[in-house]
């Protein structure tokens, strides 16, 4: 049995109380915008850190160590003293009685709330086939960041050492599912590792013999960039060895490779070691829980059906926004979630002032990158499209300026002068552990957990 507290923080201050779900884009910007006003906020989130998640691939390749794109929260938060933090797993939300329920280990936290903000994200979406996460990590978190890094680099160390030349060829073929921008900023990132980076530091094999697909199922590159940044992005990608196959789907994935289907019928087997799976978001569960209290539509995504104001249906008083919810078919970006968690923030302290609802939500779109290796990216900012040199320096500019904090803007920008003067790489340190804890915390499910070690348990044990 777990411990279970309430959240007491403004049970007798008199004051407003809001409760944000998320240290994401929407939540940070949503507890900002709401700092030093006459109201109580607590957020609960899952993770210590706001994750700067458009940069996790360069975690995974080298560029960035965590910390550089994961500042820890409290730090953020640390002179907003009517915001408060709780590390914390939401695992319910009754909107009858006006409760979010934590869990930490085995220690339960109840917290109240007046008015609600569920900026929980989104996941990796495996479109009904959850079995290919075990051999095909997605790029959402850390964990996955660091265990990708960690099967990458592995990946050429372990063909250095093989006899076998089929092992050495699977060892060095990498397959990136999903040619949105994630997927085509990793195949550019490991074909730059092997051509540049790694290819004189082995004595057995050469990295540049290394093999790079990117798969995806669709008839172009990047899709929602269009036709002439898509076929830019592609020819871009082959010049630097990446191997594209679009037309492709995933009908299988294992521990030595993978299976894909064309749309011609023709299939083919893949082998690969190293699979990244970038294809594919499912809203946070969250979404589905409310809604279905609400009666509240829900895509085949998780998104929620969510009024002009972002509100729940019926429930003025709960928000969602970023990738939550399905509204006009907005995209799910950072910007999506920075903006509606801004909107949320404002249209509460409105309500508290007496003032009139605001005008209902309207993503202004700031159009969309995605780098291809050193030097090259491209850039689609209304009419505006962008490839190449420039497109790369407003990429960078863009990034760093949307980073939350001094101290990770310098840290990063000193990592990529070290990177992209030279072709060197500091962040490449990786352990056995990982590479494997994720899989193995899956199979130990909840033992994985152990609950909080509070006092007296160990006697109560025994004496039972």
């Amino acid at each position: 049995m777990g411990w279970a507290t309430m959240e007491g923080v403004s049970a007798n201050s008199g004051k407003h109380r809001v409760v944000i779900i998320g240290s994401g884009f929407g939540g940070l910007f949503a507890a900002k915008s709401l700092s030093g006003k006459d109201v109580e906020v607590t957020l609960v989130s899952r993770t210590g850190h706001h994750l700067f998640q458009p940069l996790l691939y360069q975690v995974a390749t080298g560029i960035l160590s965590e910390g550089d794109i994961a500042p820890a929260t409290r730090d953020i938060l640390a002179r907003d003293k009517n915001v408060r933090t709780i590390l914390g797993d939401v695992h319910e939300i009754d909107i009858e009685a006006r409760t979010v329920t934590s869990r930490s280990l085995s220690q339960e936290t109840v917290t109240p709330y007046d008015s609600l903000i569920i900026a929980a994200g989104a996941g990796q979406s495996y479109f009904g086939n959850d079995h290919f996460a075990r051999y095909a990590p997605g790029m959402k978190d850390i964990d996955n960041a660091l265990e990708l890094r960690g099967r990458i680099f592995g990946a050429f160390e372990l063909a250095e050492t093989t006899t076998d030349p089929e092992d050495r060829e699977r060892l060095l073929t990498f397959v990136v599912v999903g040619a949105g921008p994630t997927g085509v900023e990793m195949a550019g990132q490991i074909a730059e590792l092997s051509h540049k980076t790694l290819a004189h530091e082995f004595r057995h094999i050469n990295p540049r013999d290394a093999r790079v697909i990117l798969l995806d199922g669709a008839d172009q590159v990047l899709p929602s960039f269009g036709d002439r940044l898509g076929g830019k992005t592609r020819a871009s990608l082959e010049k630097r060895g990446v191997e594209v196959q679009l037309g492709a789907m995933v009908t299988d994935v294992d521990g030595s490779g993978i299976d894909v289907k064309y749309k011609d019928g023709s299939t083919q087997r893949i082998e690969a070691m190293t699979k990244v799976w970038a294809a594919g978001v499912a809203a946070s569960p969250l979404g589905k829980l409310v809604a279905e209290q609400a009666g509240a539509e829900i895509d085949r995504a998780g998104r929620v059906q969510v009024e002009e104001d972002l509100t729940l249906k019926g429930h003025p008083e709960i928000f969602l926004v970023g990738d939550m919810i399905n509204l006009k078919g907005y995209p799910g970006v950072a910007q999506l979630a920075i903006q509606g968690g801004r909107y949320a923030a404002k249209e509460i302290l409105g309500r508290l002032e007496g003032k009139e609802p605001q005008a209902p939500f309207v993503y202004k779109d700031k159009g969309s990158m995605a780098t291809i290796s050193k030097y090259s990216a491209v850039a689609s900012i209304g009419k505006i499209k962008l490839t190449g040199f420039i497109a790369w320096l407003a990429w960078l500019a863009v990034h760093l300026m949307a980073m939350v904090g001094f101290k990770n803007r310098v840290s990063t920008l000193l990592n990529w002068i070290i990177t992209f003067v030279g072709d060197n790489r500091n962040e490449r340190a990786t352990t056995m552990q990982q590479v494997f804890a994720r899989n193995a915390m899956d199979d130990l499910g909840r033992d994985a957990y152990p609950e909080l070690p509070r006092r007296g348990h160990e006697e109560q044990r025994d004496a039972s």
